[in-house]
């Protein structure tokens, strides 16, 4: 049976929500090698909802996701400057271990990436090499709980990940992030490649992940943001077209029917980009 948990209403002033953020961003710029692909980015991210960011290709939302847990730094020549802070912790301080950030802060990607190994070993990988100490066949079916596709495959546990649909490898993703107890995951447009009725699903399970988890959301699709998310940032390219940045931010009902800057409206309207 599943129990829902109220959260409490979304706060519609920003500054409200800067009071509630476990992420927050500020003058951020990000380098790659000589190239900049942000530039003074702010942006909060609030405890137990779904924040999007929307925006036309290349203004840099895969980027700022990436910056909140490190993800760049696996980049050669990346940079990122600017503040970026966890529950009022700096990142990027010197004596921070990004692993343990990549831990508390979780990621999804685009594409489904199951390792080519039994469904079980694919959630119980990261909880393993973390030393975790419990029972994993619980972990396990825990995981896979949470990510809505228990019932779909405990009597194929240890069946090859990569014989699943797409959408249940996603969901599979879903559930070998969760194993390592984040409290933040990352989902870089975790339906782009998956047919309207995997979207669905997945996007049901990221309204029940909100109870538990914050989100942060990058999708080009309007309607799913609208669907799902709680905030919404809306991202562009600066004036002179050189790097991206956040040009507006608010509850997305706000934002997707009355904006206050005129290029929101027009990108949500489908009259630009």
């Amino acid at each position: 049976m599943t129990v829902h948990v109220m959260t409490p209403p979304a706060p519609a002033d920003v500054a409200d929500v800067e009071e509630i953020a476990v992420l927050k961003a500020k003058g951020v710029n990000v380098y790659y090698g000589s190239k900049q692909a942000l530039r003074d980015v702010q942006l909060y991210v609030p405890e137990h909802k779904i924040t999007a960011l929307i925006g036309p290709s290349g203004c840099g939302k895969s980027s700022l996701l990436r910056c909140f847990n490190r993800m760049n730094d696996l980049i050669p020549e990346a940079r990122v400057e600017g503040e970026i802070t966890y529950r009022g912790q700096d990142i990027y301080a010197p004596d921070i271990d990004p692993v343990e950030v990549r831990r508390r802060i979780g990621m999804v990607f685009q594409k489904p990436n199951p390792f080519p190994k039994s469904i079980y070993e694919n959630v119980a990988w990261g909880a393993r090499i973390n030393g975790y100490q419990g029972d994993l066949d619980e972990l396990v079916e825990r995981a896979l709980r949470q990510a809505a596709l228990w019932d779909e495959v405990k009597d194929r546990l240890h069946e090859s990940a990569l014989a699943l649909s797409g959408g249940q490898q996603q969901r599979l993703c879903i559930a070998r992030t969760i194993a390592i107890e984040p409290e933040v995951i990352l989902m870089d447009e975790p339906a782009s490649a998956l047919d309207p009725i995997a979207t669905l699903k997945i996007e049901d399970l990221m309204r029940e992940l909100k109870e538990r988890y914050t989100i942060l959301i990058v999708t080009h699709n309007m309607q799913q943001a609208a669907r799902v998310s709680d905030y919404t940032a809306m991202m562009m390219l600066t004036e002179d077209q050189k790097a991206g940045t956040v040009i507006e931010f608010g509850q997305t009902e706000q934002i997707f029917t009355r904006p206050n800057d005129p290029r929101t409206e027009a990108y949500i309207t489908g009259r630009f980009g």
